[in-house]
């Protein structure tokens, strides 16, 4: 309360100094520079005060105002325009147009000053994410760059394990890890998490979440290989994520919306009768709520500190599977009929609705209790209770940023940046365990079966701090970057099989973390006496990397004995207190090979397994000892960039890198650009680059063991490392780098001085990419019984070569309409993927050739790489505002995706064979209204795929998990949303 009282007493202060100065009204007209025409709805402001209005439909205004403020003049489209009153009581203003994207001056994949997207040699996207974020539906980076570079992309999975916990961000169909994000130009370090992604392999990927929206002025993506230039990782391109210095003005927005959760007809879907029957509606779900404030101090000394807070809030959405009772009884024979013993062969009463319905002599009823759909009748269940969900996790995301920068002397500066965030995600991770899976059972905790599911706390760490300037002739930049991320990982509505009633059912399943720190040294000059100018640029890079696993609580990852008989007298024998030999949980007797009784002979020393209860942790097992891992890594690096403007129309230039990496030996990579203005609207450009990715210290130390399900059968299975002994035993390689080259071919153009258009062609060839194998077992290779027993194992390898080529064309128009300005933009990327072939090694294996390349290179890998996004991805916009209105407008074409199952399996049909679907093109529409209450409020309404288009559902035989497909435009349907903004 006395917080609050003094806040309040800070404003009328404020306010009364301000009204305390003399004020005078000032009116005039605001017009167009181009064409004189009155701009209608232009935010007219007092620097400093909460002040402001509006331009009338013709463009006049009127404010009152101290007689030495400032005015700000602003409006979507147009240069803002600052003017002291200076005691003048009319003041007429003609606003310039805005300056176009290709005349924006851009950082990266130039250490040149002063290019622009003209100018630069390779392709640069420019997103003003600052501009863009009011009138769009999405709130999150990532999402926003899908919705506007077709060339970029960010799938949130549905489910499984941890795989929608971090949304791994790609750029031209490759890899998460295959692509480089900076900050301001520094690097910026990934998530600990080795995670499943889009493009076919596990990678871990830097983890955009964490950044504030509302910290970002825009954000340049280089689509070019960049290695040479940045380094390891930048094989697709690079990100660069350039923060906000602006200072004197307090913005933000509160953002809510939701999921309706309107269902598809299914009535034209390869849905069975069966399942057409069944109830899968859910209410509408997957609320988020976020808040973002910005605000910028200035110093006396031309220093800015730029804060941005940001808190976000999803709830989760559910889009469950729900399968016929034939296909996913919750209970079988032996639990409808109470036939189930424990280790001593006691009874299991597993349905006492049946005891006592027998005890009552009503035999209609005891017959209805021992089917699967009485019993479930009986106790209120149906099969939607009983499904496994898919759908978007829960999430709890907080997060702050800084970005400070001043003068220390004549011309040097020193800067600081950086943001921390926490976040909790909880997802859907796992398959519904049924109380007819008698091993992973346990009446007194779960009598109908449970639904594990994951969550995870993450703490995310980024800082940069640097001087630069100039030194004589020379610009320096000095930094030091330090960046973190670390996840504990849990499972609630769990429990260890093995150790029965007593085992917890929140597990601490272990924690992953991962730090980098990168220090630069940067020296650049420029020399005008060289032709047209040279720019010679070269400096140093040494960095640090850390990956740990830390194993979890005991019982998530043990073996209990809750299943294991001990004799409690000698010679004692396996058999009931019926007299008849103790059970398996399959119901068989256990006995010798001649159906003998099996004897125990020592007392407390003998034991048997009678109950084959799983072990471990339910769905996931915690990470172990043996899983444990605390591996670094330096790297140090120099490099070369030269840039000569040969004359005033042709650019050439060059770059060399040379890396060693302590855990790889060294490497140097090189590239080549040129860019030549045929006139000073239209250029040629071109580049080719030989590239290089060292696996992460995640790919090389991750590992696990795992439970996947093969028509609703579990299996479990570990991810082996390659050092590891199974992988030593089969004859698995440790992995090597991936290197690549890229070339690329296009032109910029600028027409009829409102059009932008530039188009350009590449190709990127990678060798020896990182798969991983398909599952193999003790009769693929006998070696590997006395390691992994009846369990599966499967490794990280350098699987063979790939290929992806494109077309990808960027269309921009700006124009006067009317009263307002419109502008529109038209984009899309063409590509094609290829996986050249396996590069299969002798492996100690009992499988022919064939059968070891399709187990080598997993066939479903393959399949999300080549055909598992869409191929065609097109992206067209419009964008109007007039008077206090905005409008935007966007449709998002999405080609068809192929999924290639990796598995030979029954089908529908009753025919055997691979279940591979063709998903059709999708098309969404957003749509945003943004009305201005006041001139520091704005009002926005609309939503995102606004007619509530659904992908096609999943074929029969692998709808199990998800019942959508999850690589085009999402599985949740409409959002719709509303956002109030302020600026003051």
């Amino acid at each position: 309360m006395k917080r609050t009282a003094l806040a309040l007493s800070v404003i009328i202060l404020c306010c009364s100094k301000i009204l305390a100065q003399d004020t005078i009204k000032v009116s005039g007209k605001v017009s167009s520079e181009t064409d004189n025409k009155p701009i209608p709805g232009v935010n007219i402001v007092v620097q400093g005060t909460s002040i402001g209005t509006l331009t009338s439909m013709n463009g006049f205004y009127s404010i009152e105002a101290p007689t030495g403020a400032t005015l700000s003049f602003s409006f979507i489209g147009y240069e803002t325009i600052e003017v002291n009153v200076s005691g003048k009581n009319t003041i007429d203003v003609q606003m310039k147009e805005a300056t176009s994207q290709l005349s924006e001056v851009v950082v990266v994949g130039s250490r040149a000053q002063g290019r622009t997207k003209l100018e630069t040699p390779a392709p640069v996207d420019i997103i003003n994410i600052d501009e863009l974020s009011t009138n769009m539906p999405q709130m999150g980076l990532a999402d926003m760059l899908v919705a506007t570079a077709p060339s970029f992309n960010a799938v949130r999975s549905q489910g499984s394990d941890l795989s929608s916990h971090v949304d791994p961000p790609t750029l031209r169909g490759l890899a998460p890890n295959q692509m480089l994000v900076l900050i301001n130009g520094k690097r910026r370090h990934t998530s600990a998490l080795l995670n499943a992604s889009q493009t076919g392999t596990m990678a871990n990927a830097v983890d955009m979440s964490f950044i504030p929206t509302a910290s970002i002025e825009r954000v340049e993506i280089l689509r070019d290989g960049a290695a040479a230039q940045y380094g390891s990782d930048a094989i697709a391109g690079v990100m660069n994520i350039v923060q906000k210095k602006g200072t004197g003005r307090f913005s933000g927005s509160f953002t809510a919306g939701g999921y309706p959760n309107m269902a598809p007809d299914f009535s034209s879907s390869d849905l069975t009768a069966e399942e057409l029957a069944l109830t899968r509606e859910t209410d509408p779900d997957g609320f988020s709520y976020q808040f973002q404030a910005n605000y910028g101090f200035q110093f006396k000394n031309d220093g800015y500190l730029n804060l941005t807070a940001a808190i976000r809030q999803d709830k989760r959405s559910i889009r469950p599977t729900v399968l016929s009772l034939d296909r996913a009884p919750l209970y079988n024979s032996s639990y409808l009929n109470n036939e189930r013993t424990d280790i001593n062969g006691m009874p299991i009463i597993t349905n006492p609705e049946l005891v006592q319905a027998l005890a009552a002599g009503d035999m209609a009823l005891a017959d209805e209790l021992r089917t699967v759909e009485g019993l479930m009748n009986a106790r209120g269940i149906d099969q939607l209770d009983a499904a496994t969900y898919a759908g978007q996790p829960a999430i709890n995301l907080g997060s702050m940023s800084y970005n400070l920068g001043m003068p220390i002397g004549e011309s040097t500066n020193f800067y600081s940046y950086g943001d921390i965030g926490f976040k909790y995600t909880e997802g859907f991770s796992c398959f519904y365990r049924r109380a007819s899976q008698t091993d992973r059972f346990n009446y007194d905790l779960y009598p109908n079966g449970f639904r594990p599911q994951m969550y995870s706390n993450q703490v995310n760490v980024y800082f940069t701090n640097g001087v630069d300037g100039k030194l004589g002739d020379f610009n320096f930049d000095v930094s030091n970057t330090f960046g973190s991320n670390a996840m504990n990982i849990g499972m609630f509505n769990t429990y260890n099989a093995s150790i029965g009633p007593n085992s917890p059912i929140d597990m601490d399943l272990g924690k992953h973390s991962f730090f980098q720190n990168t220090t630069n040294i940067d020296v650049s000059r420029y020399l005008n006496d060289v032709l047209k100018g040279l720019n010679i640029a070269g400096g140093t890079e040494m960095r640090i990397e850390n990956y740990q696993i830390e194993a979890g609580q005991e019982e998530s990852w043990t073996a209990g004995n809750y299943g294991i008989k001990t004799a409690s007298s000698d010679d004692e024998e396996l058999v009931g207190p019926d007299g008849f030999p103790l059970e398996n949980l399959a119901g068989e007797p256990i006995v010798d090979a001649n159906g003998n009784l099996i004897t125990l002979p020592y007392a407390g020393y003998s034991q048997a397994i009678v109950k084959g209860y799983s072990l471990n942790c339910q769905c996931f097992r915690g990470f172990g000892p043996e899983n444990e891992g605390n591996e670094y890594r330096t790297v140090m690096a120099a490099y070369l960039d030269l840039e000569l403007d040969v004359t005033k129309k042709w650019m050439v230039g060059t770059a060399a890198r040379a890396e060693n990496y302590s855990d790889f030996g060294s490497v140097i990579t090189g590239k080549v650009a040129s860019r030549y203005s045929v006139t000073d609207d239209f250029a040629l450009r071109g580049s080719y680059s030989t590239g290089f990715r060292a696996p992460s210290l995640q790919e090389l130390n991750y590992s696990h063991t795992y439970t996947f399900f093969v028509d609703l059968v579990p299996y479990d299975g570990t991810v082996y490392p390659n050092t590891s002994t199974a992988a030593r035993a089969i004859g698995i390689k440790a992995l090597s780098e991936e290197r690549s080259t890229n070339f690329s071919f296009g032109f910029a153009a600028k027409l009829f001085d409102k059009l932008e258009i530039t188009v350009d062609a590449y190709r990127i060839d990678i060798k020896d990419r990182i798969f991983e194998t398909s599952e193999f077992d003790k009769d693929d290779a006998p070696v590997l019984e006395p390691i992994i027993g009846k369990g599966l194992g499967s490794f990280r390898i350098n699987g063979g070569d790939v290929s992806t080529q494109g077309l990808e064309i960027v269309a921009n128009y700006s124009a006067n309409l009317g009263r307002g300005v419109l502008t529109t933009t038209l984009s899309g990327t063409f590509r094609e993927n290829k996986f050249e072939g396996a590069d299969v090694p002798h492996l100690n294996v009992m499988l022919t050739e064939q059968q070891l390349i399709e187990k080598y290179v997993d066939r479903g890998d393959v399949g999300q790489f080549e055909t598992g996004t869409p191929t065609a991805n097109i992206i067209g916009s419009v964008s109007y505002g007039i008077g206090k209105f905005s409008f935007m407008l966007r449709g998002h074409y999405y080609g068809e995706v192929t999924d290639r199952d990796n598995q030979i399996r029954d089908l529908y049909n009753g025919q055997s064979g691979y279940a591979d679907q063709t998903f059709s093109p999708q098309t969404t529409v957003d749509l945003g209204v943004t009305y201005k209450i006041i001139p520091q409020l704005m009002l926005t309404v609309g939503g995102n795929n606004i007619f509530n288009n659904y992908p096609d559902i999943v074929r029969y035989e692998k709808r199990d998990f998800y019942i959508y497909s999850n690589y085009q435009q999402g599985s949740a349907g409409a959002y719709y949303f509303g956002r109030l903004s302020f600026n003051f």
